[in-house]
């Protein structure tokens, strides 16, 4: 990774700026981002009131009236990225958790399983085997609350987005386009490839942690049957 600084930094409306690292999508960057997010919300500074890690930059939400902010809210925001550079990122190895998510891969919940598997030349069953036992990270949270983009598709499985995006995407659903998933948090509408659903709920705003995914986070995906899928929904 090139050395690691900001190249820009731009307001997204008058209560949030958006500092960039990198013009294309980089895993190291990415990592990086991550772990700065993680230090720059740990310094709980006052006039901060959200940081969220993108793909390859870091949004931090802070409140405009505050003192501390001068009325200059991105230079408030560089130096506190600077001086969590100047004091040096943690370690990857200790970013985030493991996640399991079971999916159920027949039938109905995988209407594109067929099609992908024939682009890559495998049988579905083929297919389930390679994207389950791959394990993915999640790149950042976003398009919808909850909805998480995660590295880690096998290259063989690398296939384009669908050339109609459906009007509704059931919640849950595991979905594949060029090297990453993503699984639907609520029924919205998408245009990646679904390959399975997950019983699980992704995103529910009453729980204590709404997301069940966030940056960071490792995601092994468990294979179950229609019944099993069935049995975490009662």
């Amino acid at each position: 990774m090139a050395k690691f600084e900001p190249l820009s930094a731009v307001t997204l409306g008058d209560c949030a700026i958006y500092v960039e690292f990198s013009k294309t999508l980089d895993l190291e960057v990415n990592s990086a981002v991550q772990r700065l997010a993680r230090m720059v919300h740990a310094k709980a500074l006052p006039w901060v009131r959200d940081v969220v890690p993108a793909l390859a930059g870091l949004a931090i939400h802070f409140d405009p009236d505050h003192p501390e902010v001068f009325g200059d809210a991105t230079s408030a925001s560089l130096k506190a990225i600077d001086d969590c550079l100047k004091q040096g990122l943690p370690k990857e190895d200790d970013a985030g958790r493991t996640v399991e998510v079971p999916v159920c891969y027949e039938g109905e919940f995988a209407p594109d399983l067929p099609e992908v598997a024939a682009a890559a030349k495998v049988t579905p069953e083929e297919a389930v085997a390679l994207h389950a036992g791959s394990e993915f990270r999640v790149l950042m949270i976003g398009f919808a609350p909850g909805h998480p983009y995660m590295a880690g598709v096998n290259p063989k499985l690398a296939v384009r987005r669908r050339a109609t995006p459906r009007a509704i995407v059931a919640a849950g659903s595991v979905a594949i386009a060029n090297d990453q998933t993503v699984v639907y948090p609520y029924a919205i509408s998408g245009g990646w490839n679904i390959i399975g659903r997950t019983p699980l709920a992704v995103f529910d705003a009453g729980r204590e942690q709404p997301s069940l995914f966030a940056a960071g986070d490792r995601v092994h995906f468990k294979p179950i049957t229609r019944a099993e899928f069935q049995k975490y929904r009662k």
